[in-house]
């Protein structure tokens, strides 16, 4: 019939460097996010975040995952790659598994909060 309709092709390409990757896998695809694992492993190490024991034979591993995160300034620009390595803790028996939670982040906003809260009530003492 001589009739030819060539197949389109659907090609998907993921831009890393301006998304979060999903799984392990992609993040060993691009030198970036690979860093930032790195950095974030070795932080864990320094930080003596927990000591490395055996397995008790009545207790289960629990897992963990990394989570992936941009960083970005308030104009939008990439200012950091950040990865984390959190347990999973759904899996977790409390008093079995852990014992006590600790988030030691605190963000510059919420220091000045508080300065600027204490600065009013002083001023508010003095006069």
């Amino acid at each position: 019939m001589g009739i030819f309709k060539p197949k389109a092709w659907l090609s998907v390409v993921t831009d890393l460097d301006k998304t979060e990757p999903r799984s392990y896998k992609e993040t060993l695809l691009h030198p970036r996010w690979k860093q930032a694992m790195l950095e974030g492993h070795e932080a864990l190490i320094q930080n003596n975040t927990w000591p490395l024991t055996p397995l008790p034979q009545d207790h289960k591993v629990i897992g963990s995952k990394w989570v992936f995160r941009l960083k970005q300034t308030p104009s939008g620009e990439i200012a950091r790659f950040k990865a984390r390595l959190v347990a999973q803790g759904f899996s977790q028996d409390y008093g079995i598994d852990y014992f006590e939670t600790s988030s030691p982040m605190v963000k510059l906003i919420t220091i000045r909060l508080v300065f600027h809260y204490f600065i009013s009530q002083l001023g508010h003492l003095i006069t």
